[in-house]
């Protein structure tokens, strides 16, 4: 989760936002509370989108269909606003992973855990049919690990049960490619035996980590689901036979979702087999690392949403006695007021002041920034003042209020040029004051080669670039297609050196990794060089090619000049 940005809202509706879980094409998804203490999931459409009619047409339909639905094994519609200036929905929050995320970091599942969400998921097709509707995207990252058991969630397409749609209907997705089913493919009537056929691939991808029908395109993909066999290495027995019931090219063939939960929990249903414990253990230390942080985000959050908070002890005070007056407990005291110095040559510049837990240099949280020119032997071309000809001598120092609202912050500077030198035809053009990257000298910038300047530090990797970032990508030569999730890993490293990896899970389930390695470092900006690693598969592209990574607010974006995959860019929340 990430932290709300200063343009984000606070309050929608009578929940107040926490943090960030995500976003996607359509909007953004946040971590809410109501008034009464229970934690919700809001979805907000993008703002452009409220002023679509068709969208918001579909946005009431997906919020009447998931309040219809509402049962067990489905994340219920707790509140909604399809009227409002931009529409939203609340929903009850689970704690846990997609099972695509589970199983791109951890594997398969084990037997057992495939059983009980096989049984799980059928449960709450068959609520859903009961109800005359029809899902029409059952897919990996629209099942949700809890552990309370399995969630089906995203009802954003649900259709009644004799509505069709054409594959090339403006604006409408039917499914998704490798989980839909072939009638689907072929524009036919889709029924709930289209939900079945989504199941067992389902099914088949959370027991081997692999789709049944994978493809290294669109259309060979779309041509497997018609016409070959699903690919179920690794799947034998009762729940081989299962899984390949429900992938029957023959709609009348596939058994019913009720008859799929019977077959896999004879005994009580899936609620007994959750109630035995149903996670493997690294999903459930997953899943309960992030059930404390959301209570203690929780306990966080019962003051106000913004704003200084008193400290237990004053931070500045007067001992009794001692005749030194202070502020009170709790509260800030006036602003430091920083002594003048007189540099050589008249300028008065304000004293630097050691910067506040952070390294000395200053980092992106620290505004306590001097820069100085690189130290040269004493002598080696002063002036009769001390000062080399023509140098810029760069002090910047900075205060911190409160932005509008309590939320944010506002930065005034204060930055003092001192231009000394003995020349008289000295010129200074232009200065430009940008990033202070961490070992890149003030009056060069770094680049392939490192710095002009042989005596100083390596060009490093900013810090609030390091970190793993996720996020939704396109490709920019197909406008709008998607091309799956891409996660990016950043470490610190100098020029030349392996900075991090890509790993791109495509719609289909599979993935591709990339190594990049360092090669420029301008401003927020990281150029590097990608290449794929050694053991992918052979779909993916092993060609060396650029990739920049830059910071826009809180979120890296992600841009690649690889025209087999698309040029493909992404803009990626930070996950840790």
């Amino acid at each position: 989760m990430r932290p709300l940005d200063v343009d984000e809202p606070t309050v929608v509706g009578p929940y107040r936002l926490l943090g960030r879980l995500g976003s996607g094409g359509m909007g953004r998804v946040y971590l809410g509370r109501s008034a009464g203490g229970r934690t919700v999931a809001v979805k907000i459409v993008h703002p452009h989108f409220a002023l679509d009619e068709e969208f918001r047409a579909r946005f009431r339909r997906e919020v009447d269909a998931a309040r219809r639905v509402g049962g067990a094994w489905t994340a219920s519609v707790l509140d909604a606003d399809p009227e409002a200036r931009v529409p939203w929905v609340a929903t009850a929050y689970a704690a846990g992973p997609s099972l695509a995320a589970a199983v791109t970091d951890a594997g398969p599942l084990p037997a057992h855990s495939v059983r009980t969400l096989g049984a799980g998921l059928a449960e709450a097709l068959a609520a859903v049919h009961q109800l005359g509707l029809v899902h029409r995207d059952v897919k990996p990252s629209n099942v949700l690990l809890t552990l309370d058991g399995p969630l089906l969630i995203d009802f954003g397409i649900t259709r009644a049960m004799d509505g069709t749609a054409s594959l090339t209907s403006t604006g409408v997705s039917i499914g998704s490619p490798g989980y839909m089913s072939p009638e689907q493919i072929l524009g036919k009537g889709v029924t709930g035996a289209a939900d079945v056929f989504s199941l067992g691939a389902v099914l088949a991808y959370a027991a081997t980590g692999r789709p049944p029908f994978p493809g290294d395109s669109s259309a060979a993909l779309l041509y497997k689901v018609v016409h070959e066999p699903p690919e179920l290495g690794g799947l034998d027995g009762a729940f081989r036979d299962i899984t390949e019931a429900c992938l029957n090219k023959d709609p009348s063939a596939r058994p019913a979702p009720a008859e799929v939960a019977r077959r896999l929990a004879p005994e009580g249903g899936a609620a007994r087999l959750v109630a035995g414990g149903w996670l493997p253990g690294p999903l459930v230390e997953q899943v309960s690392r992030a059930a404390v942080r959301l209570l203690n985000l929780e306990a966080e959050g019962e003051g106000p949403a913004s704003g200084p908070v008193g400290f237990s002890r004053p931070s500045v005070s007067g001992s009794p006695g001692a005749g030194v007056t202070g502020p009170a407990s709790g509260v800030f005291g006036p602003p430091p007021v920083m002594p003048e110095r007189e540099e050589p040559g008249g300028a008065v510049l304000p004293e630097p002041r050691d910067a506040p837990d952070g390294p000395a240099g200053g980092t992106d949280a620290n505004p306590y920034v001097t820069a100085r020119p690189a130290a040269r032997p004493a002598g080696e071309g002063e002036g009769p003042d001390g000062h080399r000809p023509g140098k810029l001598s760069v002090s910047v120092a900075a205060t911190a209020s409160p932005g509008a609202g309590g939320r944010g912050r506002r930065v005034s500077c204060t930055v003092a040029l001192a231009v000394a030198g003995a020349l008289a035809a000295v010129t200074v053009t232009t200065v430009v004051v940008q990033d202070w990257l961490p070992g890149r000298s003030p009056s060069g910038s770094a680049d392939a080669e490192g710095s002009a300047d042989p005596q100083a530090p390596a060009v490093t990797v900013p810090a609030g670039h390091l970190g793993t970032w996720e996020g939704q990508a396109t490709s920019r030569d197909t406008v709008s297609l998607p091309l799956g999730t891409f996660r990016v890993t950043l470490h610190q490293a100098t020029v030349g050196e392996k900075v991090g990896t890509l790993r791109h899970t495509d719609l289909f389930g599979g993935t591709c990794d990339d190594v990049l390695t360092l090669k420029q470092v301008t401003g927020k900006r990281l150029v590097t060089t990608s290449v794929g690693a050694k053991d992918n598969r052979g779909v993916c592209d092993q060609e060396s090619h650029t990739v920049l990574l830059t910071r826009v607010g809180d979120d890296l974006v992600y841009e690649s000049d690889s025209k087999p995959s698309g040029r493909p860019e992404a803009r990626l929340s930070k996950i840790g």
